[in-house]
């Protein structure tokens, strides 16, 4: 071969490496297995079974990265038939066998049946059946641990993304609820119980109830940062486990029973629209000195605020009375919501130079005449 014609064939090779290189940057890949077992320094491993899987969890191969686009399609220079095999026999009825998956924390490699994720996902299925083999994050991060803590939580209760915490031992405290539940369930049937089936007796008729109390309190609203399982877990660890006095507690007594056994037995008649909200209503008198000649700006302002049910002039010591009611959490401290609302509208208005706040301890009210 002369000179120009090797120069010839290492073009059209370079060029074919090039077109090639340039094609897989812009399909993109799917994740390698390796690559990420590495980079989170999985080693340690578990079989979970088999599960039924998102499909938008697999996200990547063991041995076949190459073979797929980002989206997990085969790339136009594949041989296509396996996969057209796979979409014959899946339009035909036939029953396929799971796929295998290796996870680490929430992702999914496919060990074998790359061409049958990449069907599925295809023909829009949103799940797939497959058999799971865990591999454990072993870096001691924050993220790592809450990992390894859930995924214990799952491997030992049966209780797949059911739960998420953001706290570092708070699966291990509701794994000690579900073991005292075990125990209760247990001596009423006077029979075995497991303890997966304990965490599933436990789930439905504890842990759901409970969260649907907390949804309906609007708690998360005020707490960006923690999910409703944060939630459950701190008010049940003070009102079942740590039992300590509160501001809140007499009010929170009669929401949520201090045995967390009464408080299943209490929710077991109820329909989800029958439960009860985690919400109250504050009613206080504030008193108010301002300076003379300004009593009808500030009454005018005061009155405008929604909280604001009631405002009188007076003579005497203080000039205003205004009563207002503030719907609050049963975790809050009346003195402290009632402080904010004085903090945040009243002791800021021109004009009022002192203020005093009256909660009542009990109240009656008549009904309102009939009209």
């Amino acid at each position: 071969m002369d000179i120009s014609s090797l120069k010839s064939t290492m073009t059209k090779i370079l060029s074919k490496t090039t077109a090639a290189w340039k094609r897989r940057r812009e399909e993109g890949e799917i994740k390698s297995f390796t690559q990420n077992q590495q980079a989170e320094g999985a080693v340690g491993h578990r079989n979970l079974g088999y599960r039924e899987i998102l499909l938008r969890q697999i996200v990547g191969s063991v041995g076949r990265y190459h073979d797929f686009d980002s989206q997990f399609r085969l790339k136009k220079d594949r041989p296509p038939e396996r996969l057209e095999r796979v979409k014959q026999a899946i339009r035909k009825g036939k029953s396929l066998p799971a796929v295998k998956l290796y996870r680490i924390k929430n992702e999914y490699f496919v060990l074998d049946g790359n061409h049958r994720v990449a069907v599925a996902k295809q023909f829009g299925w949103s799940t797939i059946p497959a058999h799971i083999i865990e591999y454990l994050p072993s870096k001691e991060t924050l993220e790592n641990i809450l990992y390894r803590e859930k995924a214990d939580f799952e491997w030992k209760t049966g209780l797949s993304d059911a739960i998420e915490l953001t706290e570092v031992g708070q699966y291990a405290y509701l794994l000690s609820q579900i073991t005292e539940h075990q125990l209760s369930l247990e001596q009423v049937s006077s029979t075995p119980v497991s303890f997966e089936n304990g965490a599933k007796d436990w789930y439905k008729t504890i842990y759901l109830p409970f969260i649907a109390i907390i949804q309906r309190g609007r708690l998360a609203k005020a707490f960006p940062n923690r999910t409703l399982s944060d939630f459950y877990a701190y008010i049940s660890f003070h009102q079942w486990q740590k039992g300590r006095k509160r501001k809140y507690g007499i009010g929170l007594d009669q929401l949520i029973p201090k045995s967390m056994e009464e408080f299943r037995a209490k929710m077991a008649e109820k329909k989800e629209s029958d439960l009860p909200e985690m919400k109250r209503v504050i009613t206080a008198f504030l008193l108010i000195s301002v300076e003379t000649g300004r009593e009808d700006r500030i009454i005018d302002k005061l009155f405008a605020y929604q909280e604001v049910q009631e405002i009188h002039f007076v003579p005497g010591e203080f000039d205003i009375i205004v009563k207002i009611e503030i719907e609050h959490d049963w975790l809050s401290s009346e003195s402290e919501i009632v402080g904010q609302f004085l903090h945040d509208n009243v002791r800021n208005i021109s004009g009022v130079t002192k203020t005093q706040t009256i909660i009542p301890i009990s109240s009656k009210q008549k009904k309102e005449p009939a009209r």
